[in-house]
């Protein structure tokens, strides 16, 4: 299992996945990236919401993570920013994943791209979705924590 990432090194999140799924397992996976794709990366020029992870061959795929290319972007350079990025993970990790993606109701969602050791990493988790009432009842706990929040700031004053 990955650990969580420095907070300072984070480059995107995908607070959507929280909301729409439950994590069962999370890693932490490389990208194979183009030379302006980091660059875009560096500057915050990506969009990570829409993104999911597809296995094809036994390998992982990124898809629906767009990384927006910088107006400086060299002119010999067709820059696509929704390109399909490959994923790096161990083979023995990767058979997992598909024995459990296999079955019912199991995805594979990325929840945020950060800076490891001067390369980017993706960290993927496994998910199963959740039903609408389990959507309520997190905003009922998030609304829950804020009031209380909320009281113990006007009690400290």
């Amino acid at each position: 299992m990955a650990k969580k990432p420095d907070p300072s090194s984070r480059i995107a999140d995908n607070k959507k996945a929280a909301y729409n799924y439950f994590f069962e397992e999370r890693h932490e996976a490389g990208m194979v990236l183009h030379g302006w794709e980091v660059k875009a990366l560096r500057e915050g020029k990506v969009q990570l919401t829409d993104g999911y992870v597809l296995i094809r061959d036994g390998e992982l795929y990124l898809l629906g993570c767009l990384i927006h290319p910088l107006k400086t972007a060299s002119t010999h350079v067709n820059p696509e920013s929704a390109r399909t990025k490959k994923l790096l993970l161990k083979k023995d990790d990767i058979k997992r994943l598909i024995g459990k993606v296999e079955q019912k109701g199991y995805t594979l969602v990325p929840i945020n791209l950060h800076w490891k050791n001067g390369f980017v990493k993706c960290e993927i988790a496994l998910a199963k979705g959740k039903a609408e009432h389990d959507k309520r009842d997190t905003i009922k706990d998030r609304e829950g924590k804020r009031e209380v929040e909320r009281a113990m700031k006007n009690r400290s004053r």
